[in-house]
């Protein structure tokens, strides 16, 4: 569940976090603008977005979407990479990469920044803009 903030764009959700957590996610933002410059940074959903795509969902639902987000929730630093191989997202693909984390289908968790490598997490941010890149936003599990 997103940590709910009353931040209206960037700026002001960056500014609503508390220290020690900003400077990580300064950090982290600094890096996912270097690794991936194209994608736009873009306030989405109470988290940052980088790039968008259109998602339409089986049932009709449809809308714009991050391709890569960063969020600061209430107890660890979430980040979506919305990009999968037609079978598996690309971030549970590599969840053996990020011991110290815990890893959902597009998501990867950690409580702080030391606990993951960022030349990995640098690599992994483009393997999912590639896979989003090529029309592969979701797993077809």
């Amino acid at each position: 569940m997103f940590k709910a903030v009353k931040a209206e764009d960037i700026k002001s959700y960056i500014e609503s976090i508390n220290e020690p957590r900003r400077s990580e996610i300064i950090k982290l933002d600094e890096l996912i603008k270097k690794t991936v410059p194209t994608l736009k940074p873009w306030f989405a959903s109470n988290m940052l977005g980088y790039g968008k795509f259109h998602y339409k969902t089986k049932s009709g639902r449809e809308g714009d979407w991050p391709v890569i987000a960063l969020a600061s929730q209430k107890n660890y630093i979430s980040i979506y990479i919305c990009g999968a191989d037609g079978n598996e997202y690309v971030a549970e693909k590599h969840a053996k990469d990020f011991p110290e984390a815990n890893i959902g289908k597009s998501c990867i968790r950690f409580k702080k920044v030391k606990d993951i490598d960022l030349k990995t997490l640098a690599k992994i941010i483009k393997e999912g803009k590639k896979a989003t890149d090529s029309g592969m936003a979701f797993a077809e599990k």
